[in-house]
């Protein structure tokens, strides 16, 4: 780290301690050269996820986006803020460890139907049929069939 009084590269760390609820890390660091001190923070870099549509044009992932359709799916359903808000957690961390920075709405649908499935069946069904854009009754009944093995 580079001094901002001296600009000398090497310095020691005085003082290590976690802040904004441990989304940071405060460094408090003494130049080895001039002797004076300093603060450094340290966070995670997240990179931008990108989604592919089914045009083909590409966005950056909105959690918003994702938390509405998950409210219409559970409309009037028992199923709490809190759960969708874990359901989003755990998708958006599984594309994050995933090493692809661009993920197709596609695969992202089917994340959120493998997770409303265990979470409300109706849920499932009504975020199913926006999803996979069921043309007529009997691939309708396909998919219902399927939930209920």
């Amino acid at each position: 780290m580079k001094c901002p009084f001296c600009g000398f590269e090497e310095s020691k760390v005085v003082d290590s301690r976690p802040t904004d609820e441990g989304e940071k890390i405060r460094r408090r660091r003494e130049c080895l050269k001039c002797a004076k001190r300093f603060t450094t923070y340290e966070i995670v870099e997240s990179l931008p996820i990108i989604v592919i549509k089914k045009d083909k044009s590409r966005e950056p992932f909105k959690r918003e986006k994702l938390l509405n359709g998950l409210l219409r799916a559970c409309e009037k359903r028992p199923v709490t803020l809190g759960t969708l808000e874990t359901i989003i957690d755990e998708i958006e961390l599984s594309i994050q460890n995933s090493l692809d920075r661009e993920v197709t709405s596609e695969h992202i649908g089917a994340m959120v139907m493998d997770k409303l499935k265990s979470v409300d069946e109706v849920a499932y069904v009504r975020f199913a049929s926006v999803y996979r854009r069921f043309n007529d009754i009997s691939s309708f009944m396909e998919e219902l069939s399927t939930l209920i093995k």
